[in-house]
């Protein structure tokens, strides 16, 4: 593979946009803008963003091939997640970049990934699905980047089957300790890269079905978060 093209001048001023939202800024991006802006990043996404967040993915990834049924990867993006499935789930992607969902759609075709079953152009705060329709939702690196994440947390649970689990892989804002010290110092290389630590916790806390089941830092430096929610059967709610 030769070497990648370096990002013309429009190029560089998308990826800023989408950076600066990935980062949880105060920055606001209207559906129209994510998709062009995405268009832009689309073909390069894989070389730069998609590196630094391997190893985040790969542990989500293992996490989920432990459980059972289907499984709706919500940004699905260029589909990078796609080939570590294991084969007994059923696995359906959803993103609101169609550039990003036709590379995502290669790579399937590309590798025989049988086990995914549907690749959707799809806006995160309103799915078109039936409620209760997956047995585990997951959202790696997305929830800071859409206008309303709060919307799109009660849509994530509105989908997840009672017993299900909803995941979360992005970087959350902390203010105490050395990590709290490290990020403040790091702050504008941080923003560069869409790790920018200024989206708090508390605002995918909210969601009444979603039960706070285990949050742990992941690679690299401990920079991003693994947040996982179970969303209670009625029989355990029940008994609770």
């Amino acid at each position: 593979m030769g070497p990648v093209s370096s990002p013309n001048t429009d190029t560089r001023s998308a990826l800023t946009q989408v950076i600066s939202a990935l980062g949880g800024q105060a920055v606001q991006l209207d559906e129209s803008a994510v998709r062009t802006a995405y268009r832009r990043w689309a073909p390069f996404y894989d070389y730069t963003f998609g590196v630094v967040s391997t190893a985040g993915r790969r542990h989500a990834v293992d996490v989920i091939n432990q459980s059972q049924g289907r499984v709706l990867e919500v940004g699905v993006g260029t589909g990078l997640s796609l080939p570590r499935y294991a084969k007994h789930l059923e696995v359906v992607g959803i993103d609101i970049a169609p550039e990003m969902l036709e590379k995502a759609r290669q790579r399937v075709a590309a590798q025989n990934l049988d086990h995914v079953t549907g690749l959707h152009e799809m806006d995160a705060t309103q799915l078109a699905f039936p409620d209760a329709s997956f047995d585990t939702v997951v959202a790696m690196y997305v929830i800071t980047v859409v206008p309303n994440p709060e919307q799109v947390m009660m849509e994530l649970a509105r989908v997840v089957k009672p017993g299900g689990s909803v995941m979360l892989v992005n970087h959350f804002s902390q203010t105490e300790g050395v990590r709290g010290f490290l990020e403040r110092r790091m702050a504008p290389f941080a923003e560069l890269l869409g790790w920018h630590s200024v989206f708090d916790m508390s605002r995918v806390m909210g969601t009444d079905t979603l039960k706070l089941r285990d949050r742990r830092s992941l690679r690299p430096m401990g920079l991003f978060t693994m947040v996982r929610f179970d969303r209670p059967s009625e029989t355990s709610q029940g008994l609770a």
